[in-house]
């Protein structure tokens, strides 16, 4: 057997891959060990739990920006959490980490040198996040999900996608997704979604552009995320909510997505083939937009800037493209066919190529 310790969360941009290699050890080495490690204010300390994995917290240390009380103190704090992690390691004998990025994995790439055990990266993002960038160098493995990531070592392993994404992409039916969700099993339907914390300019704009999509016979499945304002709906015309912990069902309930271009959800739709409107995030260093960089370049996917994504190019683009049926089969197969569907188990091999012999195979 072997003990994992697998580091990062935040977003669901890095839970969600954490939580695929979690469920793929699980069912292929029944005798290994996970533990997870993050924070107590990341999505990993709800839903790491919901699957039934051990969480270890540690405090939340991102990297100081300024000058200030706080940039004095993170020498001290940084320390503190590699010395947590470092007896960790050693008491629970863990032999590999993975990092996701993310809060916990600087801390986790730092204990894991000191305490001289190998560690994996795997990197979900088209450019790098910091972590991951300074964790590289020393790393025995780098995973990247898309082949344009530069980072030493990088392997293209794609992103390890959840069970039941896997599984949606091999067996899915609309027709009951639609129904489980309280969908119209028959009327065209699109999926709208800014990721875990939502987006405000994609809910505005569909939310101002309800009527006109029901006019055009769309119904709407919008998953507004958490920091969003709009109630929840159960409409004929509209389903509204602020989570769904079935984005299997919403996938393959859909025709089209709308949606944000993080790098779960790129990989996610592209490797389900469904047709998508990417409305990159526009704050921060724009990897959102290379994320979707092969997805478009392939024609699986449309890019529109935020600034630009309004009530004017609902009813221009989207609803002509989701009513445009042999469009819409050419971005499908497009998609998939530029997509990696098999991330998880690739990730694990890496992981696995990095223990001693003895240890690569269940026992």
């Amino acid at each position: 057997m072997t003990v994992y310790l697998l580091a990062g969360g935040g977003t669901g941009g890095h839970v969600n891959p954490l939580l695929a290699l979690a469920e793929a050890i699980r069912t292929s080495e029944p005798k290994s060990e996970v533990i997870t490690l993050g924070t107590a204010e990341g999505l990993e300390s709800r839903l790491v739990p919901l699957r039934g994995f051990e969480l270890q917290i540690i405090e939340k240390l991102p990297f100081p920006r300024r000058l200030d009380g706080y940039a004095f103190a993170f020498p001290i704090k940084l320390r503190r959490a590699v010395n947590q992690i470092v007896k960790l390691i050693e008491e629970r004998k863990i032999e590999v980490v993975v990092g996701f990025g993310g809060y916990a994995s600087a801390p986790a790439y730092l204990a894991a040198k000191r305490a001289k055990v190998p560690y994996v990266i795997h990197e979900a993002n088209a450019l790098p996040g910091l972590a991951n960038r300074l964790g590289a160098r020393s790393a025995a493995a780098v995973g990247v999900a898309f082949a344009s990531t530069k980072l030493p070592k990088a392997v293209t392993t794609g992103m390890p996608l959840r069970l039941e994404i896997e599984e949606a992409i091999l067996k899915a039916n609309q027709l009951s997704a639609r129904k489980e969700l309280g969908l119209n099993p028959d009327v065209a339907t699109l999926l709208v979604t800014g990721g875990s914390l939502g987006a405000k300019r994609i809910n505005e704009t569909i939310a101002a552009a309800a009527g006109t999509l029901d006019a055009a016979g769309i119904q709407v499945l919008h998953i507004t995320g958490g920091n969003s304002d709009l109630g929840e709906i159960q409409s004929p015309a509209l389903v509204r909510m602020k989570y769904c912990d079935r984005m299997d069902l919403a996938i393959a309930a859909a025709d089209l997505a709308v949606a944000r271009a993080g790098a779960s959800t790129v990989c996610e739709l592209g490797a389900f083939g469904l047709p998508s409107v990417f409305v990159p995030y526009p704050v921060g260093n724009g990897e959102q937009r290379f994320n979707a960089a092969g997805l478009v370049a392939a024609g699986g996917a449309i890019l529109i800037n935020d600034a630009d994504f309004d009530s004017d190019s609902v009813r221009d683009l989207v609803i002509p493209l989701i009513s445009n049926t042999k469009e819409l089969k050419r971005m499908r197969l497009a998609a998939r066919k530029a997509s990696i569907s098999d991330g998880t188990i690739r990730l694990l091999q890496l992981v696995q190529s990095v223990l001693p012999a003895n240890q690569r195979s269940d026992k």
